[in-house]
């Protein structure tokens, strides 16, 4: 009989705790080409593609979050975490600042375009084909594994892999390494205290600059294609095919200038180093510029 006076209590625990930990199971139909925007402060993302034209939301709400629903039309639909009592501002201010993690799982239409924004959230995106893809993320890493025409992703301490292949890339982040073994032919890499690991081409444009961490980039040019490097403090490591056609332009301040393409000179007076050399024809063009690091310049036989 002692266990009934308890009944209540253990009630409001289970009650507490279906509040504080709500499954989710929501679908929407989405044109084959939807666009679909994702936002999540705390927890996890993992977006999947799949073949069908709906997108289907699963996982747990957490604690001190608004309910969840999807709002938008078919070709253009929103999955947003919010926290009660939040003015729907990105950052929430107002808002509840005790909300609980959500775990989000999406299957989205594969040829779907995508617009993420986490905070304190890993992120995974996978098997996209097709659609653009667009990433915000604070604390947390981005891995994305996606065919895409465009992809987009600005990390502030968090890093970023990148697998699949995207044709135009711009990459940026603070405090993250950058991975990315599949770059297309228009590239941007960007870290403040980052390592950065790279390849792909041919590029049409490369454009690569970073203030704190070393660099490996391996790839070639298209014809008339450019590669720019620009980095403040850390190694840099460059290998091109030996068939490359470019003029060669590589200076460094304060390390040693290695080059398989011609020899680096000094100066009479002072610190440095600098290479100039023609590759093939010497249509496109290679610019390496460090200043504190060694700098290495190699040829992929």
């Amino acid at each position: 009989m002692k266990t009934a006076r308890y009944l209540p209590l253990l009630l409001c625990l289970c009650i507490g705790q279906a509040l504080a930990d709500t499954p989710i199971n929501l679908h929407h139909d989405a044109s084959a080409t939807a666009r679909v925007s994702i936002s999540n402060v705390a927890g996890t993302v993992n977006v999947i593609a799949w073949d069908r034209n709906e997108v289907q939301v699963s996982g747990r709400l957490g604690e001190g979050a608004k309910p969840l629903a999807i709002t938008g039309s078919k070709d253009r639909l929103e999955i947003k975490v919010e926290p009660k009592g939040s003015s729907g501002g990105w950052f929430n201010w107002g808002g509840d600042n005790n909300m609980s993690a959500t775990t989000l799982e999406l299957h989205v239409p594969r040829a779907a375009s995508l617009e993420v924004d986490v905070v304190s959230a890993p992120l995974v995106i996978d098997g996209m084909d097709g659609g653009s893809i667009e990433v915000n993320t604070v604390s947390g890493k981005a891995r994305i594994n996606a065919r895409t025409p465009s992809l987009t992703v600005d990390s502030v301490s968090g890093g970023i892999e990148q697998a699949g292949h995207a044709d135009k890339v711009e990459l940026q982040t603070v405090s993250g390494d950058i991975l990315a073994p599949s770059l297309g032919n228009q590239v941007e890499l960007q870290t403040i205290s980052g390592r950065i690991q790279a390849s792909g081409g041919p590029w049409q444009k490369l454009t690569l600059s970073t203030v704190s961490g070393n660099v490996q980039l391996n790839g070639g040019l298209t014809a008339d294609g450019s590669i720019n490097i620009d980095s403040m403090s850390g190694d840099v490591q460059l290998q091109v095919p030996a068939g490359t056609n470019a003029s060669l332009h590589a200076t460094s301040f304060s390390g040693n200038l290695r080059s398989d393409f011609g020899t680096a000179t000094q100066p009479e007076h002072g610190p440095g180093s600098s290479l100039d050399a023609r590759l093939g024809n010497g249509q496109g063009k290679i610019n390496v510029e460090t200043f504190s690091g060694d700098l290495r310049v190699r040829r992929q036989d």
